[in-house]
């Protein structure tokens, strides 16, 4: 078995001012220490990286340093999978969008929801619930 999470839950475990931020850490740090398959997408390791460090966005934004640290450490984790694109992306991509409304912010949504389809992988942990339009994905809401 394997989950994904998405950017939310990355950036709530890092902003200690949130009020989330104890649910998020919690979640994980559980999951860092569970033996079950974590995914987390490029895309969602750079969009963490774009928002934690956005003084107009993260009231106290870490350093790049910072939130590169963090990265590198979820990615260490031995039971971490990073995923990407591979070929065949594009077509999967176009059946995730084909009948959604996909415009603005929803096309980082579709994208993740299609590269998790690439791969296989049908759990996504989110606080986003956008992501309950995708039939083929089960949402769980760590911080609910």
């Amino acid at each position: 078995m394997s989950f994904a999470v998405d950017v939310n839950v990355l950036l709530y475990a890092s902003d200690a001012g949130s009020p989330k931020h104890a649910a998020a850490r919690e979640f994980l740090e559980s999951a860092a220490r569970g033996a079950e398959v974590f995914c987390v997408a490029w895309i969602t390791l750079m969009s963490y990286l774009r928002i934690a460090t956005h003084p107009a966005i993260f009231r106290l934004p870490l350093s790049h340093d910072e939130a590169a640290s963090n990265v590198g450490a979820l990615v260490a984790l031995p039971h971490v999978r990073v995923l990407a694109e591979e070929e065949g992306f594009w077509a999967i991509y176009r059946e995730v969008a084909a009948d959604l409304p996909v415009r603005g912010n929803f096309v980082p949504d579709a994208h993740l929801a299609a590269l998790l389809r690439q791969h296989g992988v049908r759990v996504l942990y989110t606080h986003d619930r956008d992501f309950r339009k995708f039939g083929f994905l089960e949402t769980r809401d760590p911080l609910a």
